[in-house]
């Protein structure tokens, strides 16, 4: 009977992070989707019509992999004002409507694609 309540215990512990983690990813990804994906697409290779008329480099290449985690902060909270080969390419900052998690877990979703 003391096992049966320890493991069940064990097993309601073990899986409230995992749920915390789901929400958590699914929120990411809610933001991803929101501010990002029409331009660097679903998976951040930036073929979409955005992407690609602003040549916006694929983000799982591994020259953006490079890329310190305050290098990713500072561009989503700053944005981008550059040109590439004669194009333009400006991004908004997301300081203002991002929090500090939420760029955090962007840099995350950011190192996580492939």
């Amino acid at each position: 009977m003391i096992n049966r309540m320890w493991m069940a215990a064990l097993a309601t512990a073990l899986l409230v992070p995992v749920a915390g983690r789901a929400q958590a990813d699914k929120k990411v990804e809610r933001a991803w989707k929101a501010k990002c994906a029409s331009c660097h697409g679903a998976d951040g290779k930036g073929k979409t019509d955005q992407g690609q008329k602003m040549k916006i480099g694929d983000l799982t290449d591994p020259a953006a992999k490079k890329k310190s985690d305050a290098d990713w902060k500072k561009i989503i909270s700053d944005g981008v004002k550059t040109e590439k080969d004669g194009v333009k390419q400006e991004m908004e900052g997301f300081k203002d409507s991002l929090t500090p998690e939420q760029i955090d877990q962007l840099v995350a979703y950011i190192r996580a694609l492939k």
